[in-house]
């Protein structure tokens, strides 16, 4: 396998700057690289539903089969002024910015191998390869995905774990926001004319159970404001917040739970509540006994590694496939450090990931 090709298309892509929702400059470089090899590229209309500047893009080999391949365009932060380092061993960024590796490494395993099929003209199974936006805010590029119902199966090139490891099951998340009305009044001349929003909202923080509540389940809340000046008594509080669990009750309940507890503070005081909540994404379990968890270990043993199922208590576009039906395994590709300065990829992670991409693809 010729190295220094991957890694000249990650550095290439890792330099272009596609934050979620402005994924379209990534979209231009990746629909020009595959359309020189006879790729033909779709845009879908994800668009309306993102709010980014972009479609995903969908590219189908031969029919495009049942299953698909997938990586997200978006970073996080920044990658503009990225300055790769290039080490014996692993690639990182200067430490100013992120390298960009969540998930330019998937992006340019990609690109690598459908290059690689086109130039060695490798035969290989029918499937289709998709690149998500806006995977790193919402989620919605991939729940918005315009493949049709012949796919059935994903692989997702996007996890910081190494290679050889995967992600069989995946926590869901809640997300909520609470708005509680108080009244205002001044605060030194009639503070009892008012009704303290503020103080309901640290009253039921104060009896919720924040951080790891088990094994399987963890709530936060993130974000709060209120007030308008010192000398008013706070009338509007409003916080954000999320439940996350592997199982869709505990989940449930736990939010339940929160919403009681602020429900019964603000009915204390005459305060009014209201709270929203959906489901940011839903939890998933592959059993051994699916498809797409025998296959990705049959691959894996065949490139060399030791299959190593994994869970995750962070969302992902498999998280969005599963939730649609599309059974789907979020690999390791070694993206390491993600979202921090520190960010960095093994040299031989991005090469086994190629591997196992092309594994994956090409007829037995």
């Amino acid at each position: 396998m010729h190295n220094q090709r991957l890694i000249d298309l990650f550095l290439e892509v890792a330099r272009i700057n596609a934050l979620s929702g402005n994924e379209k400059s990534l979209a231009e470089y990746i629909k020009s690289f595959l359309t020189q090899y006879g790729y033909h590229v779709n845009e879908d209309n994800s668009q309306s539903a993102t709010n980014s500047n972009t479609g995903n893009l969908i590219c189908k080999i031969g029919s495009g089969g049942d299953y698909m391949l997938l990586s997200h365009m978006d970073t996080a932060r920044p990658t503009e002024h990225v300055k790769p380092i290039i080490l014996e061993d692993k690639i990182t960024s200067s430490g100013d910015t992120v390298l960009g590796v969540d998930n330019r490494a998937g992006v340019a395993v990609l690109l690598y191998t459908l290059e690689k099929i086109a130039l060695e003209k490798i035969p290989v199974k029918d499937f289709t390869v998709a690149f998500t936006t806006c995977e790193e805010t919402t989620l919605f590029g991939s729940k918005n995905l315009g493949v049709n119902g012949e796919i059935k199966h994903g692989f997702i090139f996007d996890s910081g774990y190494r290679p050889g490891s995967f992600i069989y099951s995946a926590c869901g998340a809640i997300g909520l926001t609470i708005k509680i009305v108080g009244k205002a009044s001044h605060s030194g001349i009639s503070p009892e004319k008012g009704i303290n929003s503020m103080q309901v909202a640290a009253k039921a923080i104060s009896q919720l159970p924040l951080g790891r509540i088990d094994e399987e389940t963890t709530m936060n809340i993130g974000l709060l404001k209120s007030g308008s000046a010192v000398n008013v008594i706070p009338e509007l509080t409003e916080l954000e917040g999320e439940v996350r669990s592997f199982n869709l009750k505990k989940a449930e309940d736990n939010f339940n739970l929160l919403v009681n507890i602020f429900k019964f503070e603000a009915e204390k005081v005459g305060a009014k509540v209201e709270i929203n909540y959906f489901w940011d994404f839903l939890p998933y379990t592959i059993p051994e006994s699916a498809f797409v968890y025998k296959e990705i270990s049959r691959v894996l043993e065949k490139v060399g590694l030791e299959p190593t199922p994994k869970i995750s208590l962070g969302g992902s576009d498999a998280n969005s496939l599963n939730g649609r039906g599309i059974e789907s395994v979020n690999l390791g590709i070694g993206a390491q450090n993600p979202h921090s300065n520190e960010e960095f990829i093994y040299i031989e992670d991005l090469i086994n990931s190629a591997k196992i991409a092309l594994e994956l693809v090409k007829k037995d």
